[in-house]
């Protein structure tokens, strides 16, 4: 038998960095540190169903739709409902409001007020579930600004700027949690056997040489000239507005936006899913802004990179509604700022 032995001044765990953390701050009081180990609990107990993934009682759907008009599955609302109860009580947060549900989800009167605010989308991509392959969740952390008392919807439409905190988890061959606070971006693996997050990917910055972009190619014919002429210039055959052609780049797409974003942070590229010119519901793209676009350009641009929606960062659009769908592009600078190039020339986006 080999005789080995631990390091334990390598060994992290997710609260030990938390609280790490925490004491570099001295005004902080702690609040954000626990409700961000709240999350990591949520996402453990997610990753113990996920992995339960084939048995009977989980998957398929429930026979009804989201506000999205998407059938649900039975391992979202497991996951929506989960993360509320694990939230609800613990009177740090003031308001939540979910991806899958219409309006904001109050804290009970039985229960404290606290001063944050969490937006999440339970479980990203779970139209994959059942084919066994990787999912996400997503969580969203502001201040509130009302002043007391309940929390309220302008509570929850703020700007990303605003953010306090984001983080997200891919459920794959490991469960990852990926986080910023706005210190860089932390990436940390949960151990199955011991049942902790450790830190894996310290400091996480995306590769200034991309290798990857990442795009549903099937809606092709729906997208405008600029799209198309991007896609070209990062496939090799199209020059960009200076006449320079670029070595081409790898088409990875799994279809599950998470997966496809954590892909690209570790690895470098572009993840982009832009709006269809065709399809009266997403003329104004299809990916929600509070859920998922503000919370991964915050960590995008912790880790160096950037996003747009075409024009504007994600991070200065103001939402007005909960659900407001955006086009997303997001990734390394260059490849994000080209993407608004060729929209900017060949789709008259002055």
């Amino acid at each position: 038998m080999l005789n080995q032995t631990i390091d334990h001044d390598k060994i992290n765990t997710i609260e030990r960095h938390f609280l790490d953390e925490q004491q570099s701050h001295p005004e902080a009081t702690g609040i954000l540190t626990s409700l961000l180990y709240d999350i990591a609990l949520a996402g453990k107990v997610i990753a113990s169903q996920t992995s339960r993934g084939g048995l009977a009682e989980i998957l398929g759907k429930t026979g009804t739709t989201n506000i999205q008009g998407e059938e649900v599955m039975k391992l979202d609302e497991l996951a929506d409902r989960m993360i509320y109860r694990l939230n609800d009580h613990t009177g740090r947060l003031a308001v939540m409001a979910s991806e899958e549900q219409e309006d904001i989800l109050p804290i009970s009167t039985r229960y404290p007020i606290g001063k944050y605010v969490l937006l999440y989308d339970p479980l990203d991509g779970s139209s994959n579930i059942n084919y066994n392959v990787s999912i996400g969740t997503i969580f969203a952390i502001y201040n509130r600004i009302s002043e007391n008392g309940p929390g309220t919807l302008e509570d929850c439409l703020q700007k990303g700027r605003n953010l306090v905190a984001a983080s997200y988890l891919v459920y794959g061959a490991s469960t990852m949690l990926v986080y910023t606070a706005g210190m860089g971006v932390h990436g940390f693996t949960l151990d199955p056997i011991v049942g902790e997050f450790l830190l894996t990917h310290p400091n996480i910055r995306v590769p200034e040489k991309p290798k990857y972009y990442s795009v549903n190619q099937g809606y092709e014919k729906y997208w405008s000239e600029g799209i198309r002429r991007f896609t070209k210039y990062l496939q090799g055959d199209e020059p960009d507005a200076y006449g320079n052609y670029r070595k081409g780049i790898s088409l990875r797409y799994i279809g599950s936006m998470v997966a496809d974003f954590h892909r690209n942070l570790l690895g470098g590229g572009v993840f982009y899913y832009p709006a269809d010119t065709k399809d009266p519901r997403y003329t104004s793209g299809k990916l929600r802004l509070c859920y998922e676009g503000a919370p991964l350009a915050f960590i995008t641009e912790q880790a160096g990179g950037t996003s747009s929606n075409g024009s504007q960062n994600l991070l200065d659009l103001q939402p007005d509604s909960l659900h407001q769908r955006t086009p997303m592009f997001i990734g390394n600078r260059d490849l994000v700022e080209t993407a608004e190039e060729f929209i900017r020339i060949y789709d008259n986006q002055e």
